[in-house]
C-alpha cells in the first residue's frame, strides 16, 4: 500500500478514546504460537507507524535494541524474575539488525515467545523456591531493610542474588499481611496463596496476551500513547464505543505487576461512589461470599473480565491507595456494576458566597466541567453537549447575578475537541483556539467561529495534574487570550498529541473478511496553542500555583517512556495577549500572603510534606515491631491532622447548587459520614489526610476556597481604575465583545 494511501487512512479514524479496559474471551491455546495473520499483522504494524506516527523519523533500527528490555520490564516489572544474563543472551540472539528485519520484513516475533517461555520457567522456579521458603521459620526481628520499588533497579546477578532478594521479598509481604491483624501463619498462608494463584494465572495467559504486550512494545518506542489492540480487545474496544458494556467506570493498566487505575470515567460506579482514585492499586477482586482472586501475576484482559458483569451485582475490591505512606495499606471497597451514566456526567455548578477584603459577601459561580462530551439518544443519554450545558448553566448563573466564575477542569480527561472549542468560545470573541500539526510540518488552525460572548465578567480557570488533552486546550487559549487567570498545580497533564485507531483488516485486501484481526492506535498529530506554544510534556502552567500532593505523584506526561518533546510552532493571529503583570503581579502576591498565614495551608503543607517525606522512604525496614512503631506513629500524626481538618471545616463558605434545569435550594455543605467500629480497622488507617480538594463541594476543597478568594481580590481590583492594566476591569472580556 502507498504512504499516500496509509495516510488517507490516517485521516479517517479519529477522534475516539477508551472508556475502561475490556477484555475478551479467551482461546484455551495450548502452546505459544504465531500464525499467517499475526505474521501479517506483526509487518502491517511496523509498516503504519513508520509511514503514519507523527515520531517516525524518531525511531531507527539500532533503536530496536530497547525492545527486548522494555518487553521483559513488561513482563517482570520489579526485576524479580529474571537474572542479569538473560537480556544479555536475548541481545546477542537477536540484535537490532536481525529483530528489524524479523519484525518487519518476515513477520516473525520468535523474540517475543522465546523471551516468554524463559519467564514461565523463572517464575515457576522461583514459586517452587517460594513455596518451600514458606514452610521455614521466618526471623522479623533483624535490621535488614527492603527496597519498595525495583522498576529501575538492576536484575539480580545470579540466582545466589535472587535468593537473597527474594528472602527480604518474602519477609516484606508477611509483614505487610501482619500489619492487617494476621498471625504469622496466616500471613504466610495468605503469601502462599498469592503466588500459588500465580502460577495459576500463568498458565491461563494465551498467545493473543504476549503479542499484544510484545508488538505494544513496539508501538510505544515512537510515543507512549501509540499501541497494539489483538482482535478480541479491538472487538471489546468497538463495544465500549457504544457504552453497552457494564462494569466499574475505570481505566486499568498494568504496572510492575501490578493492577493500577489510570482514569476514572465520570458518571460510572466509581467516580460517583468516590471510593477508588487514578493510581490507586487493585490487589484482588471478588463477588459475594467467593475466596478473593489476587491479581498479582494476571493479564490485563483477564483482571478486566473479572470486573465485568451483570448490571447491579456488586464487586468487592482490596486496594492499596495512592496516597498511602505505607506499603502495607490495604481498603475493601464495594462496588456495583452499571454503565456508565452519562447524565451524572454533565457540568453542574454552584454559587458560593465569598467575603471581601471588607467582609461582604461577594457572589460567585463555580462550574465544574469532567468532560468534554456530546451525549446522544442511542448511546445511552438524553441529547447534549459540554458546551451547550455549560452556556445553560451561565444564564441560570448570572441570572442570578453572580460576580465571578470558576471553571473548574482539575478532573477533566478530556474528550471532544470540537466541544473544547466551543466551551472556549463562551468567554471569547471569535478566534483561534487550537492549532493541529501533523508530520509533515502541514499546520490547521481550529477557531470559534461564534462572535457571541456568553459571559464577560471575571473569569478563573482551576486546572490540576488530571486537567489533560482537551482541557489543557481550553485552560491554555483562554490563558492566551488573557481572558482567565489559571489557578491550580504546578502544571497540567502535558498530553498534547492525536491518536488515531487504524483497524488492520483495512490493509490486507486479500483477507477473509470473517477473520477477526487486530488493531493499531497510532499518534499522528500535535497540539499546539493559539501562540505556537505545545501542550505537550509541559502542559498548562498556571498563573498562580498551589501547594499540591499531585506534584509528588506519578502522574502526567513527563512520567512516561518515550513521550514526545515540547516544541512550539509560529503564532496564530488572534486577538488578545497574556494577562498583564499589572493584574497577575498583585493577584499572586495576595494569594501568596494568603498561603503563608492561613491555618488551611498550614494543614495542606504538613500533609504534603509528610506525604513527600514518605515517598523519598526507598526502603522499609523487615523488622516486624519497628514497622509497628512506624504504623502507629503514623495514625497519631493522622489522628491530629484529623483534628485540624474538623476545626478547618468550620470556615467553609455557604453556598447553593444548581443543576442542569433547576435551581437548587440554599444547601450546607454535606456533613462528613459518622465513623463506626470499622472505620477504625488497620487497613483503614494508612493513608495521609489529605484535603479534599478533588471532590464536589468538599468542606477542605483549599484550592476551590483559594481560587475564589483570587477572584474576590480581581473584583477588589475592578473597582479602582486606576489598577486596571488595560480598557476593560481585571480578568474580564474586553470592551465591545
Amino acid at each position: 500500500m502507498k504512504p499516500s494511501s496509509l495516510l488517507s487512512l490516517c485521516s479517517r479514524w479519529i477522534a475516539v478514546s477508551t472508556l475502561w479496559a475490556v477484555a475478551a474471551a479467551a482461546h484455551n491455546d495450548l502452546v505459544l504460537k504465531s500464525t499467517p495473520t499475526l505474521s501479517f499483522e506483526t509487518t502491517a504494524l511496523v509498516r503504519l507507524l513508520e509511514e503514519c506516527n507523527y515520531n517516525r523519523a524518531g525511531v531507527k533500527i539500532r533503536d530496536y535494541a530497547e525492545i527486548i528490555p522494555d518487553y521483559m520490564t513488561e513482563l517482570d516489572g520489579q526485576r524479580l524474575f529474571f537474572l542479569a544474563s538473560d537480556p544479555e543472551h536475548f541481545a546477542q540472539t537477536f540484535p537490532p539488525r536481525t529483530l528489524y528485519t524479523d519484525i518487519a520484513s518476515l513477520g516473525k516475533i520468535d523474540a517475543a515467545f522465546s523471551i516468554f517461555d524463559l519467564y514461565q520457567t523463572r517464575v515457576e522456579e522461583r514459586v517452587s523456591w517460594i513455596l518451600n521458603e514458606l514452610k521455614k521459620e521466618v526471623d522479623l526481628t533483624t535490621h535488614d531493610t527492603f527496597v519498595i520499588d525495583r522498576a529501575k533497579a538492576p536484575w539480580p546477578a545470579d540466582r545466589a542474588e535472587g535468593d537473597a532478594l527474594w528472602g527480604k521479598r518474602l519477609k516484606f509481604e508477611i509483614i505487610q499481611e501482619m500489619l492487617n491483624q494476621k498471625s504469622a501463619e496466616d500471613a504466610k498462608q495468605s503469601v502462599r496463596k498469592r503466588y500459588e494463584r500465580m502460577l495459576k494465572n500463568l498458565e491461563e495467559i494465551e498467545s493473543s496476551d504476549v503479542v499484544e504486550m510484545f508488538l505494544s512494545t513496539i508501538a510505544r518506542m515512537y510515543d507512549p500513547h501509540s499501541t497494539y489492540f489483538s482482535a478480541d480487545t479491538f472487538e471489546d474496544f468497538s463495544i465500549q464505543l457504544r457504552l453497552q458494556l457494564v462494569g466499574i467506570g475505570a481505566v486499568l493498566a498494568i504496572e510492575d505487576d501490578c493492577c493500577v487505575v489510570k482514569e476514572i470515567i465520570t458518571g460510572g460506579p466509581a467516580d460517583l461512589s468516590k471510593q477508588l482514585h487514578p493510581n490507586d492499586k487493585i490487589i484482588s477482586v471478588s463477588q459475594g461470599e467467593a475466596e478473593p482472586l489476587e491479581l498479582m501475576g494476571l493479564k490485563l484482559r483477564k483482571i478486566v473480565e473479572r470486573i465485568r458483569g451483570e448490571k447491579g451485582s456488586q464487586l468487592k475490591l482490596v486496594i492499596q491507595p495512592a496516597d498511602a505512606t505505607d506499603p502495607s495499606a490495604r481498603r475493601e471497597i464495594v462496588l456495583t456494576r452499571d454503565v456508565v451514566n452519562l447524565n451524572s456526567a454533565r457540568a453542574r455548578a454552584a454559587i458560593f458566597d465569598v467575603p471581601d477584603a471588607a467582609w461582604k459577601l461577594a457572589p460567585i459561580g463555580v462550574i465544574t466541567l469532567p468532560g468534554f462530551y456530546g451525549f446522544d439518544p442511542a448511546e445511552g443519554g438524553e441529547k447534549s453537549s459540554a458546551a451547550k450545558d455549560v452556556a445553560e448553566l451561565l444564564h441560570q448563573l448570572q441570572q442570578t447575578g453572580i460576580r465571578g466564575l470558576v471553571l473548574d477542569l482539575r478532573q477533566n480527561g478530556g474528550g471532544l475537541v470540537s466541544e473544547a472549542i466551543d466551551v472556549a468560545g463562551l468567554f471569547i470573541k471569535q478566534g483561534p483556539i487550537l492549532q493541529v500539526k501533523n508530520y509533515y510540518g502541514e499546520v490547521k488552525v481550529d477557531s470559534d467561529e461564534n462572535p457571541a460572548v456568553e459571559y464577560t465578567g471575571p473569569l478563573a480557570v482551576l486546572v490540576s495534574k488530571f486537567s489533560a488533552s482537551a482541557s489543557e486546550i481550553v485552560a491554555g487559549a483562554l490563558q492566551n487570550y488573557g481572558r482567565a487567570i489559571v489557578v491550580g498545580d504546578s502544571s497540567t497533564h502535558g498530553k498534547g498529541s492525536v491518536q488515531v485507531p487504524m483497524e488492520l483488516r483495512n490493509l490486507n485486501t486479500g483477507a477473509n473478511r470473517d477473520e477477526k484481526m487486530g488493531a493499531v492506535k497510532i499518534t499522528i498529530q500535535k497540539f499546539y496553542l493559539p501562540n505556537g506554544q505545545s501542550t505537550q510534556l509541559k502542559g498548562v502552567i498556571p498563573d498562580i500555583v498551589l501547594p499540591s500532593i499531585d506534584d509528588y505523584l506519578p502522574i502526567g506526561e513527563t512520567t512516561l517512556p518515550h513521550a514526545l518533546v515540547w516544541d512550539e510552532i509560529p503564532s496564530t493571529k488572534f486577538d488578545g495577549k497574556p494577562l498583564d503583570a499589572r493584574v497577575v503581579t498583585p493577584l499572586r502576591l495576595a494569594s501568596a500572603a494568603r498561603q503563608a498565614k492561613l491555618e488551611e495551608f498550614t494543614y495542606l503543607n504538613k500533609t504534603i510534606a509528610w506525604f513527600k517525606t514518605k515517598q523519598e522512604q526507598k526502603s522499609v525496614s523487615l523488622n516486624f515491631e519497628e514497622r509497628q512503631h512506624v504504623k502507629e506513629a503514623d495514625k497519631q500524626f493522622r489522628k491530629a491532622m484529623d483534628r485540624e481538618k474538623t476545626c478547618l471545616e468550620k470556615t467553609s463558605f455557604a453556598y447553593r447548587e444548581f443543576r442542569l434545569g433547576a435551581l437548587k435550594t440554599a444547601v450546607p455543605p454535606p456533613e462528613p459520614a459518622k465513623k463506626t467500629d470499622s472505620d477504625s480497622a488497620p487497613d483503614e488507617d494508612d493513608e495521609i489526610p489529605l484535603p479534599d480538594n478533588g471532590e464536589q463541594f468538599a468542606k477542605m476543597d483549599i484550592h476551590l476556597r483559594e481560587t475564589l478568594r483570587i477572584l474576590s481580590d480581581a473584583l477588589e481590583m475592578g473597582r479602582k481604575r486606576e489598577r486596571w492594566a488595560s480598557d476593560h476591569a481585571p480578568l474580564t472580556a474586553a470592551k465591545g465583545t
